[in-house]
């Protein structure tokens, strides 16, 4: 039996950051990947997770800690895709370290993607951001940096993780406001800034002080604000912009609305689809099409520019009710009964017919 504690920690700690150069977002998230799996799995073998074996971490647990991600934590495909990614990029690992657990390695690996639904990305109208834009107050010192955080995530198109973590020596008023983004994959990208967003940062510079972290946007306790910290903040704006905003009752408003908002205002200014890439710090223009899916404006263009087939004019005039009525009863008689028996007499030709002709 192998240990699997010295394996998973040579991994995530000298693996990925050395030799694969993963980023620390993605660290974090095999972290997490790794941390849900060991506990379901000392939950179903009864151990500690420190007594975990290697072996004991085969295809039918990884598939039953997969299932139970969709079943009781109601987590979409494309989660349990990415938990099952982080599995295999591990196992990959092990392959060259226990060659005797080769064909365990394999039949983990070759546990497939599950395909995902592709719906339509969700993002507010102009009223609806105006109203969440305008919901932190003026004057406490939280409500300047809420609002200094929401101006910013709206008008950059920021991810959560790049808005928590932008620093203070990223930040730049003087000429042009604009910022550098570190983003996803080792990808930075500089952003010109509103006036408007500008003058929100700056209000918030005048009373942040001198927090000990090089974080721009810091707690009340002063440390780094964490993801959850932002989305906490979010939902509480949320639900004070919905009493000026009926329509936010009926939606559910993540971080990540917000950065799909930015990307569709943008698409709407400017009909380039390869700018919004570039503001969003896509990779690839493949990921940026979703949004032409969700915006309907695009179609309004490529349907004005088709010539529709001409119809023959017509006019519809309903049946009589009567030969209605009429009809209904010819389909409810039998089969074998002529539904012209009693009102056209019987059928030339017929022998009852030439009785009738021999008597008359």
């Amino acid at each position: 039996m192998t240990p699997i504690a010295p394996h998973i920690t040579a991994f995530l700690r000298d693996h990925l950051p050395r030799v694969r150069s993963a980023s620390e977002h993605t660290c974090d998230a095999y972290s997490y990947a790794f941390q849900m799996l060991f506990e379901y799995a000392s939950g179903v073998l009864r151990c500690r997770p420190s007594q975990l074996q290697l072996e004991q971490l085969d295809a039918p647990l990884v598939l039953a800690f997969l299932a139970q991600l969709e079943s009781r934590r109601r987590c979409s495909p494309s989660t349990r895709n990415a938990r099952l990614a982080a599995i295999k990029s591990f196992f990959r690992f092990v392959e060259h370290r226990v060659p005797s657990a080769l064909d365990q390695v394999r039949r983990v690996r070759a546990i497939p993607r599950k395909r995902s639904t592709s719906r339509l990305v969700r993002y507010l109208s102009r009223t609806e951001i105006e109203a969440l834009l305008d919901a932190p107050g003026h004057h406490a010192r939280m409500e300047l940096r809420d609002r200094a955080m929401l101006h910013l995530a709206y008008a950059a198109g920021l991810r959560v993780s790049e808005l928590v973590g932008l620093r203070l020596a990223d930040l730049q008023l003087q000429p042009t406001p604009s910022i550098i983004v570190h983003g996803k994959g080792r990808r930075e990208r500089a952003l010109p800034l509103w006036r408007e967003t500008a003058q929100a940062i700056r209000a918030w510079l005048a009373v942040r002080g001198d927090a000990p972290t090089i974080e721009l946007f810091v707690s009340a306790r002063g440390g780094p604000l964490t993801r959850s910290g932002f989305e906490y903040l979010l939902a509480k704006h949320v639900s004070r912009a919905a009493t000026k905003c009926p329509t936010f009752s009926t939606k559910r408003v993540t971080p990540h609305v917000l950065r799909h908002t930015c990307a569709m205002h943008t698409l709407q200014a400017t009909r380039d689809v390869r700018k919004v890439a570039l503001w969003l710090g896509h990779s690839s223009i493949t990921t940026t099409e979703v949004y032409l899916r969700a915006d309907p404006s695009e179609k309004l263009e490529a349907i004005g520019t088709l010539i529709p087939p001409s119809l023959r004019p017509g006019r519809f005039k309903p049946p009589d009710k009567l030969i209605a009525s009429l009809r209904d009863l010819r389909s409810e008689a039998p089969a074998n009964e002529s539904p012209h028996g009693s009102l056209n007499g019987p059928k030339r030709g017929s022998p009852r017919a030439k009785r009738a002709q021999r008597s008359a």
